[in-house]
């Protein structure tokens, strides 16, 4: 089953059960979706592109919640916080740290980098190889930036 068929399945029986915090995100995710198939005039996405959309979603959310906290409303920071459970809930696991700081080894050695000018190189190495998977930009980042420093 695809995943645009599952969140559309889940959609259904999250109406059937009034789940409110999964349905509203949900909905949220179906019309980016739609967005998306309408503006390439497709029929269906693939995997990879619902993926890309349920990331941006999560990454909206988890910028939410700390701005949120920032401004101590956590009635809002709550909300934000289920619905980016609800959209992680539909990634792919996290990459695993030791499988990146492994990774950005090879990478080094392989490339021969050797300082904070090769840092673009080694990052645009380790994201191709983990490409399709849920992987935090800003922590391989850091892992590349403490390897060359």
């Amino acid at each position: 089953m695809s995943l645009q068929l599952k969140i559309n399945t889940d959609l259904k029986e999250a109406m059937k059960a009034k789940q409110e915090p999964l349905l509203s995100t949900l909905r949220l995710l179906k019309a980016d979706i739609q967005y998306e198939l309408t503006k390439n005039g497709a029929q269906e996405l693939s995997d990879e592109q619902v993926i890309v959309l349920i990331k941006r979603g999560y990454v909206k959310r988890t910028d939410a919640i700390q701005m949120y906290e920032k401004a101590n409303r956590n009635d809002l920071a709550d909300k934000e916080k289920g619905e980016a459970e609800v959209l992680k809930s539909y990634l792919p696991p996290d990459v695993p740290e030791d499988q990146i700081i492994a990774a950005v080894e090879k990478f080094v050695i392989e490339l021969g980098a050797s300082g904070p000018k090769d840092i673009g190189k080694v990052m645009g190495k380790v994201m191709a190889e983990f490409k399709g998977a849920n992987i935090d930009g800003s922590k391989v980042s850091a892992i590349v930036k403490s390897k060359l420093s």
